[in-house]
């Protein structure tokens, strides 16, 4: 099991492992990870490398992905120095509700555009409701709930609202409109897939039906299939996920947020302020921030089975007291490790940063 590192003793790990750092896994990426489609402009590039990579932190990293009993990908990149160092960067893992956050980037780009406005009125009703998290179910009255988009993104970014994420991934015009925002921006190496209830219910190994949004009625029916169907489908979603992404395409999605080149600077300062605010993973990076950090994020969690998890996830920007900024992806695919060794990797992740940002 992983120990628990401060970040002082986080500095002796970074710098021991540092001694055998030849052959590490840093890099210095191209504007784009993939080509984009002809029709799409060529996105703009993030700014260049200022610095060498930290080898330090980039054996630290290396170590806590390899040494980690399951499958990890994990990238940060310095915002304001251009480095980026990681364990298995390009290998796509499950999203889950990191993908809540390119549904929102194509709502806010939406806003920008003028087809939407924060402010502007949604009704929630139960033909919206999701499963599993959708706290928004219990503030329905009559059978609805009236809201505004500001609100759904709210709720969908700080609370993984899997209603209020399909309602906006709705109005914003379905997988295919933020698949094109996606490549439209040039963000490489991530995947979206079909929506909460397809997503889910293909990884159950079971056909969506509207009736399982209420109450159990999910988790009900997943129980009662057969264990060898239910593996298949598993088996099937982790090998290759539909919302799959490399945590080095993330991070750099994340760093162009920051720099202002997905989104207008007033939605930009808005999406970033509403991360920031995010109540989920408590035990994941902000566990590890020390006073005077700041984080703003996202996370994301999969279906267990058999003591399995399919995507155990945080995403983030961190910044430091003195305002330097680092774009950080922890993306765990699939593991059998109990909860606190999954929240230790994450936060040692953050721990190694803070020892080299000193």
């Amino acid at each position: 099991m992983l120990n628990r590192i401060g970040s002082r003793n986080a500095a002796l790990v970074v710098a021991v492992v540092a001694l055998g750092g030849a052959g590490l896994a840093t890099r210095t990426l191209p504007p784009t990870a993939q080509a984009a489609a002809p029709r799409y402009a060529v996105p703009v590039p993030l700014p260049a490398q200022t610095r060498p990579a930290p080898p330090a932190l980039a054996a630290a990293i290396n170590a806590l992905g390899g040494g980690f009993q399951g499958k990890v990908s994990i990238a940060v990149r310095s915002i304001d120095e251009g480095w980026v160092v990681g364990h298995a960067m390009d290998q796509r893992m499950p999203q889950q509700s990191v993908s809540k956050l390119w549904v929102a980037l194509t709502m806010m780009n939406a806003i920008d555009e003028g087809r939407y406005a924060l402010t502007a009125p949604v009704t929630i009703t139960r033909s919206d409701l999701t499963l599993f998290h959708q706290p928004i179910a219990y503030l329905m009255k009559d059978g609805a709930f009236n809201t505004t988009v500001g609100d759904l993104l709210r709720r969908a970014l700080t609370m993984s609202d899997n209603t209020a994420n399909d309602k906006l991934l709705n109005l914003a015009g379905g997988p295919v409109a933020v698949r094109d925002f996606i490549a439209s921006r040039g963000l490489g190496n991530i995947r979206f897939g079909p929506g909460e209830r397809l997503l889910q219910a293909r990884t159950a190994g079971l056909p969506w039906k509207q009736e399982y949004s209420q109450g159990n009625a999910f988790a009900q029916a997943r129980s009662r299939l057969d264990p060898n169907v239910r593996r298949a489908a598993y088996q099937a979603y982790v090998a290759d996920p539909p919302d799959g992404a490399g945590a080095g395409a993330i991070a750099d999605a994340l760093a162009r947020l920051h720099h202002g080149m997905l989104l207008t600077p007033q939605s930009t300062q808005w999406l970033l302020d509403t991360m920031s605010h995010t109540r989920t993973g408590r035990a994941r990076i902000r566990a590890a921030l020390p006073a005077g950090w700041s984080v703003a994020h996202k996370t994301g969690t999969g279906q267990d089975l058999g003591g399995r998890t399919a995507g155990f996830n945080d995403v983030g920007i961190l910044t430091a007291p003195d305002g330097k900024a680092y774009a950080v992806a922890v993306m765990i695919g699939d593991t059998a490790r109990p909860v606190p060794e999954r929240q230790q990797l994450i936060q040692t992740v953050v721990s190694s940063i803070v020892a080299v940002h000193g």
